[in-house]
């Protein structure tokens, strides 16, 4: 299986590389994962505007990116699912592309697009963060589908 995370953020060195490096070196065992990150002048100046231009921004950033393939959003509004759901959501993929928008969130147009948009909570976090939380339920959404003990 390949997997894509597309998300709105600087390429920059992080506290978080290790660990992003960790969790995708873990889930090599079940899926191959390329890491895409995309900032580009029209975000930064988009965020001098107002969020509808960032939205707008990021949505036309993004839109290449959106497949034919299986695409999930992450989006605070989204569908709340617990580890056995999201584990279902990878089952049988060929392919899956997951979305990170940029602090403003996305266009509903853009959501329109997916298959399917879920939230990773209700609380906020960055991007940074929220990348690392769903590497580790794509690593725990494999070890249910294969009965590894790693997610009890």
């Amino acid at each position: 299986m390949n997997i894509e995370i597309v998300s709105i953020a600087k390429k920059e060195r992080s506290t978080y590389d290790p660990l992003y490096k960790e969790l995708i070196k873990m889930i090599s065992r079940f899926a191959k994962v390329d890491d895409t990150e995309l900032f580009n002048k029209d975000v930064t100046k988009a965020h001098t505007i107002s969020p509808e231009a960032s939205k707008q921004a990021y949505s036309k950033l993004l839109e290449p990116y959106i497949s034919k393939g299986f695409n999930v959003i992450l989006h605070p509004d989204g569908k709340i699912i617990d580890s056995y759901e999201f584990s279902k959501l990878l089952d049988g993929k060929i392919a899956i592309k997951f979305f990170i928008g940029g602090a403003y969130g996305f266009e509903d147009e853009f959501l329109k697009k997916s298959d399917v948009v879920i939230s990773l909570g209700n609380i906020t976090m960055s991007h940074k963060i929220a990348k690392a939380v769903l590497l580790e339920q794509i690593y725990r959404g494999f070890s249910i589908l294969s009965n590894h003990p790693y997610h009890k």
